[in-house]
C-alpha cells in the first residue's frame, strides 16, 4: 500500500502531480486518483487506499473547499491524526481544518527550498516514518536553521518614513535568503504581523522557524538608527541584539554588518559567493536607494488613475537614474511610471520602452522589467510572447509582487479568470497593503460564481482600501475599490455614499469612474445608472478601459444593451482614428 494519498480537486490536478512528483523523488509511494484500476468500483478503492496510507496530503483549493469529496477525506485524515495540509490559492478552509496548520503553496514552482514546501515534506517525513529505504534519506537530513525576520517598526517622528522602514526589512530578508545554509520565511509571511503586538515563541512556533528577528528603524534628516535583536524562538531568550547609529550615508555597509551578524550569532558559515551577492546592492548610491524606496510606495499604495501618481514615480526615478545611470531596478520602476501615464492618461512619449530596454540592458533577469515586457505584448496582441515572457518571469522570482500582479493581469484580460485568481491571491498576500490584487478577485469570485470566497476577499480589500482613504482622502481608486467591496458585502447604501463623496473629490479619475460603473452593472444591478457612470469614460479614455470593457466579466449583463454597443463603438471608432503608428490600443485594467 502506498505511503501517502493525495486529496484534491480537478481544477489542481497539474498541482497533484508536481507534489506528487516531489514526494516521489524523495522515495515515498505516493497514490492519487490517476492510479484508478479500471475493473474496481470507484469509492472502495479510494476508501481502501485512504485508510492504508500513512499520511493524507490534502491540497486546497476554492474548488476543494466547496467538494464533498475532499472534505470528507480531509475528516478522515484529521480523525486518524495523519492529516498534512497545503494551500494553493489562499481559500479560506472550512472547519475545523481551518484551526489546523496549512502549508503555504500559493504560486510554488516546484521549489524544494520554499518554506512552504519544506514544511509539507517534514510533516510527511514525521507521519510516515523514516528507514522505509535509502532514498528516503533526505526527509530524514538535519534541518536547516531558520528564521523569520519581523517588519522593523518605523520609529521616525514623521510616519511618511515607513516607506523606509519596510525597505530595511525587505533587504535584510532577500540578504539572508541567499545563505544556503540558513531557511528565511518568505516577505509575505514575515509581513502578516506588520503593526501587531506578538509573542516571539508564539510566532516562531506558529511559521514552525528556530529563530526570529525584529527591529526597529529611525531617520532622521542624514543619520539613520537601527536596532536589532535576534530571539531563540524556543526559548524566547536573546542569542544577539544591537544598536547602530550611522550616516545615512552607511546604510548599504549598516545592511551588510547586520546580516553577517545574524549569521555569525546563528554559528552558520557564509560562504564567499553569498558573501559577495548579500554586498550586491544593485546601486551604491544611497540617495537613489531612498529615491526608488519612495517611488516603490507610490507605485504600491498610491492613487491608480490620478496621473500625480505616475509623475511622482517618474520625476523619483529619473532622478535616481541620473544618479546611478546603472541602477537596473529603477530604470524598471520608471518604466512603469511611463507605461502608466501613456497607457491610462494619453501622455506623449514611448510609454517607457526606452527605460524598459536599459533596465533589461542592464540586468536581463530582472523578474519586474520581464514582467512589464509581457504585459506590453499582450497589450499589443502578441500573446504567445506574452505568456513565454510572463513565464520567465515567474521562473525568476515567484515571490514579487510586480510579477503576479502582472500575470494576474494578462491572464484576466485573455478571460482566464481560474488562472487570474492564482495570481491574485499569491499578490495579495505578497503586500499586505495592497488592495487592487484582492479587489480584482472580487471580480474574479464573482464571474466563476464563488460567492463565498467573493465575499471573504471583498471584506480584506475593504479594510485595506479603507486604510489608503484614510491615509489620503483624495485617493479616488481606493474609493472606488472599497465601493465594489462595500457592494459585495451587502452594504449597497454605504457603498453609494462613497461614489457620491467619491466623484465630489476625483471627478476627473476614469479608473475610478470605471470601476464604479462595475460596481453598478454587476452587484447594485443597476444598469442604467452603470451606463450613465460609464459614459464619460469612454468618451476620454486613450485606449485601456475601453480596450477591458469589451471582455470585462462584470459588464457581463449590459453587453446586450444597444447604449452600450453604441457607446463602446463610437469609442472605438475614436480611438482607431487617433492610434499612433507605433502601437496598439492597450487593454485590460491595472
Amino acid at each position: 500500500m502506498s505511503d501517502v494519498f493525495i486529496s484534491y480537486a480537478r481544477s489542481t490536478a497539474v498541482q497533484a502531480e508536481a507534489v506528487a512528483k516531489a514526494l516521489r523523488a524523495l522515495g515515498y509511494d505516493v497514490w492519487r486518483d490517476d492510479k484508478l484500476p479500471a475493473h474496481r468500483a470507484y469509492a472502495e478503492v479510494i476508501e481502501e487506499r485512504l485508510q492504508a496510507a500513512k499520511a493524507v496530503v490534502v491540497i486546497w483549493s476554492a474548488e476543494a473547499v466547496k467538494s464533498e469529496w475532499v472534505q470528507s477525506e480531509a475528516d478522515t485524515a484529521r480523525t486518524d491524526h495523519k492529516l498534512v495540509q497545503l494551500t494553493v490559492d489562499g481559500s479560506r478552509l472550512p472547519r475545523p481544518f481551518d484551526r489546523i496548520q496549512c502549508a503555504d503553496l500559493i504560486g510554488w514552482n516546484g521549489d524544494l527550498e520554499a518554506h512552504g514546501w519544506r514544511k509539507v515534506v517534514a510533516s510527511v517525513g514525521d507521519l510516515v516514518g523514516i528507514g522505509r529505504s535509502p532514498t528516503a534519506v533526505p526527509v530524514a537530513a538535519p534541518r536547516k536553521r531558520s528564521i523569520c525576520v519581523l517588519p522593523f517598526a518605523n520609529m521616525s517622528d514623521d510616519p511618511q518614513q515607513e516607506y523606509f522602514s519596510d525597505g530595511i526589512s525587505e533587504d535584510i530578508i532577500t540578504d539572508l535568503s541567499k545563505v544556503s545554509a540558513l531557511e528565511v520565511c518568505a516577505r509575505n509571511t514575515a509581513f502578516t504581523f506588520k503593526g501587531k503586538s506578538v509573542k516571539v515563541p508564539d510566532v516562531a512556533r506558529e511559521l514552525d522557524v528556530s529563530h526570529v528577528l525584529e527591529g526597529s528603524v529611525r531617520k532622521a534628516g542624514g543619520r539613520v538608527r537601527i536596532t536589532a535583536q535576534l530571539i531563540d524562538g524556543a526559548t524566547g531568550n536573546h542569542l544577539w541584539a544591537e544598536r547602530y547609529d550611522r550616516d545615512l550615508t552607511d546604510i548599504f555597509a549598516l545592511q551588510d554588518e547586520i546580516s553577517e551578524a545574524i549569521v555569525t550569532a546563528l554559528r552558520l558559515k557564509l560562504l564567499p559567493q553569498e558573501k559577495q551577492a548579500i554586498e550586491r546592492r544593485g546601486t551604491g548610491s544611497v540617495e537613489a536607494y531612498d529615491l526608488y524606496l519612495m517611488a516603490r510606495s507610490y507605485y504600491l499604495t498610491g492613487n491608480l488613475g490620478d496621473p500625480r501618481r505616475d509623475e511622482a514615480i517618474e520625476r523619483l526615478c529619473r532622478r535616481a537614474v541620473d544618479l546611478d545611470a546603472g541602477y537596473a531596478l529603477a530604470w524598471a520602476l520608471l518604466a512603469n511610471g511611463q507605461y502608466n501615464l501613456r497607457r491610462s492618461h494619453g501622455r506623449a512619449g514611448d510609454g517607457g520602452e526606452a527605460a524598459l530596454d536599459r533596465a533589461l540592458a542592464l540586468d536581463p533577469n530582472l523578474a519586474e522589467a520581464r514582467a512589464l515586457k509581457a504585459r506590453v505584448l499582450s497589450d499589443a496582441g502578441r500573446h504567445d510572447e506574452a505568456a513565454a515572457e510572463i513565464a520567465v518571469a515567474l521562473r525568476l522570482d515567484p515571490e514579487s509582487y510586480d510579477v503576479t500582479h502582472h500575470a494576474g493581469l494578462i491572464s484576466y484580460s485573455q478571460g482566464r479568470l481560474a488562472e487570474a485568481v492564482l495570481y491574485w491571491e499569491k499578490a495579495t498576500a505578497l503586500v499586505e497593503t495592497g488592495y487592487r490584487a484582492p479587489s480584482m478577485l472580487v471580480s474574479c469570485y464573482t464571474a466563476l460564481g464563488d460567492g463565498e470566497n467573493a465575499r471573504r476577499i471583498a471584506g480584506i480589500a475593504l479594510e485595506r482600501a479603507e486604510k489608503a482613504v484614510a491615509q489620503d482622502r483624495s485617493n479616488g481608486n481606493a474609493m472606488g475599490m472599497g465601493a465594489g467591496c462595500l457592494a459585495a458585502l451587502g452594504e449597497a447604501d454605504r457603498a453609494k455614499d462613497w461614489m457620491r463623496r467619491a466623484l465630489l473629490i476625483d471627478p476627473d479619475n476614469l479608473n475610478m469612474r470605471y470601476n464604479f460603473a462595475c460596481t453598478l452593472a454587476a452587484w447594485l444591478g443597476d444598469p442604467d445608472a452603470a451606463l450613465d457612470m460609464l459614459g464619460p469614460v469612454l468618451e476620454r479614455d486613450t485606449g485601456e478601459l475601453v480596450g477591458a470593457s469589451p471582455t470585462d466579466p462584470d459588464f457581463a449583463g449590459l453587453r446586450g444593451d444597444p447604449r452600450f454597443q453604441a457607446m463602446l463603438a463610437a469609442a472605438e471608432a475614436r480611438l482607431a482614428a487617433a492610434k499612433p503608428e507605433d502601437g496598439a490600443a492597450a487593454s485590460g485594467s491595472a
